[in-house]
Parts: structure tokens; sequence; C-alpha cells
């Protein structure tokens, strides 16, 4: 880009902003800010939290996450993942290049992965958590009659959850369980049909 090029810019907190190329070079630039094209937007108050799996998938899942308007990405450790080691650092990188190419103006939080079993002994109990169960292969999934406000989606591993983890799920108030159609899905999937079943009944859509 060159002098006096126009370029759109967000930072996440003051909303979208049309700016001019003021300096150009090799080493660096200026940008000038010329006008604020949009109010600053938010997601609902809505987490994924998901197993890691291989680096290509996972960066499908966090696009796509981006994509369909979540606040926070929680990468969890389940009894069952396999995975390469998460690096957030580049998952949030990747979380930035996603907001830029559907242009919004925010970019979700993005955790360091910690384990699903910390994370519910200490969850808060105002915030609700559709859990995707495998074992409901085929069932009836409506969200109806279901609140609004705070809620977590929780994927599995490309394993599946294991007993005691299942069991652990249904045993919480907050926890619903849900299937995700007849048949079985990969990670990266089942991410997004979830997401697109929370936010079409429960969402901004």
């Amino acid at each position: 880009m060159g002098v006096g090029d126009p370029v759109m810019l967000f930072n996440g907190r003051d909303g979208e902003w049309r700016a001019e190329v003021i300096e150009a070079g090799k080493r660096g630039g200026a940008l000038g800010c010329v006008a604020r094209t949009r109010d600053q937007g938010a997601p609902p108050d809505l987490w994924l939290m998901f197993a890691p799996i291989r680096k290509q998938r996972t960066d499908i899942i966090v696009e796509k996450a981006v994509e369909l308007g979540v606040a926070r990405i929680r990468p969890v450790l389940t009894e069952f993942t396999r995975a390469e080691r998460w690096r957030a650092d580049k998952q949030r990188a990747h979380a930035i290049e996603a907001a830029e190419q559907c242009g919004i103006t925010w970019v979700p939080q993005v955790d360091d992965s910690a384990r699903l079993s910390a994370l519910l002994d200490n969850w808060d109990a105002d915030r609700r958590i559709l859990f995707c169960d495998e074992s409901l292969l085929g069932a009836a999934s409506s969200l109806a009659g279901l609140p609004r406000g705070p809620w977590a989606v929780l994927i599995g591993p490309e394993g599946g959850f294991s007993d005691a983890e299942r069991e652990r799920l249904r045993a919480l108030p907050v926890a619903h369980p849900v299937s995700l159609g007849p048949r079985i899905l990969r990670a990266e999937t089942a991410a997004i049909a979830a997401l697109t079943l929370w936010q079409s009944a429960l969402g901004d859509w």
C-alpha cells in the first residue's frame, strides 16, 4: 500500500475506522484515522470448549467459531484427547485473521488448554453447558424452552467422552446433553453443527 490508500481498522474496543496510509516504507509506516464507520460489536456470551485435534482441523474449528460468533475459545483436555500441542498464541493470531476476513469488530478470547475436570471443579453455576453427547446419536435435539444467557458449547475428542466424564457432565444441573443428529460427526463438523444449533435457537441470529 502507498500513501493515501484507504484501509479499514479495528482493535476490538473502539469499533471500525476508515483510515489512510500517511507514511509507507519497507520497515514500517503510519496510518491516520479518518472516521468511525461502525460501532463496536460483540458476540453473544457463548464459549466454545473442545478437545484439540490435529492442527489443520483445529484451525478450522477456531476459524469457524469466530465466524459463527463466540466470545471465548477454551481448549479442554479430556481422557481421550489425542492431539498436537495447543499453541494459544498461534490460535489467537488465527482468530484475528478470521475476524478480519469476515468483517467483525471483535476477536474472541483464546485460552491456554486446561483439563476438563479442573474446569468443571470450579464451574460458574450461572453458565449453562450444551454438552454434545455422542451416546444420544439420533435423538431429538431441540433447544426449545432453554433460557438465554451465558452458555458454553462442549465438544468431545475424536474418541468421545469417557464414561466417567459423561456421568459427571450428566450430573451437573447446568449441563444439557444434546444429540447432533443421526450420524457420527468429525470433531470440527460437530463444533460447527453445535454452534449453529445454539445460535439458531438461543443466539443472535
